[in-house]
């Protein structure tokens, strides 16, 4: 079933309901840009809570630490991590309750190692909510030939140790789905 807010792009304050966060939950952004989601995600776990934020880009986790201090965003911590790199992640094994890749999946070479290296980082039952481009639009997001679709995208992440859960509601240019870490 694919869900859609009808001529929308993803709206983080709609998205973030359905990653069904609770008070005191560990989630990750992986691939977390310029922190679209960041206050969302930390009112969503509360001040027991941790939101990290993951960048690959050094100046923007940087950035991303500066905008969380001057929003008094005490529960998030930024880390600079490469996804595509065994050990990339500064976390220990099994250390999140949630993990969000928003528009990320396609921009990865090494797609195996990032979803094995995601794996890692979350506990058993844990989950991994993927939003991402469905089409190539207007010039607008990732060129046709990098487009991942859903169907490959939740093959990628059964071939690394997770099922599939659901469909959620993402925008008219997106999916969006969860799995969970078996």
């Amino acid at each position: 079933m694919n869900f859609a807010l009808p001529g929308q792009f993803v709206i983080p304050s709609v998205v973030v309901t359905q990653f069904h966060l609770k008070e005191g939950d560990k989630v990750a952004d992986l691939g977390a840009g310029a922190g679209f989601f960041l206050k969302l995600l930390a009112t969503a776990v509360g001040p027991s809570g941790t939101v990290y934020a993951c960048e690959i880009q050094k100046n923007l986790a940087e950035k991303l630490g500066d905008v969380a201090r001057l929003q008094g965003l005490d529960n998030v911590t930024t880390l600079w991590c490469d996804l595509e790199e065994v050990g990339g992640i500064k976390l220990r094994d099994a250390t999140l309750d949630a993990a969000i890749l928003v528009n990320v999946l396609f921009q990865l070479q090494l797609k195996e190692v990032a979803l094995t290296e995601i794996n890692r980082v979350i506990r058993p039952g844990g989950v991994l909510h993927i939003i991402d481009w469905s089409e190539s639009f207007g010039g607008i997001g990732p060129q046709p030939k990098d487009v991942v679709t859903k169907e490959a995208a939740i093959t990628l992440c059964e071939a690394r140790r997770f099922a599939f859960e659901r469909d959620f509601p993402t925008g008219e240019h997106h999916y969006g789905f969860t799995v969970r870490k078996i």
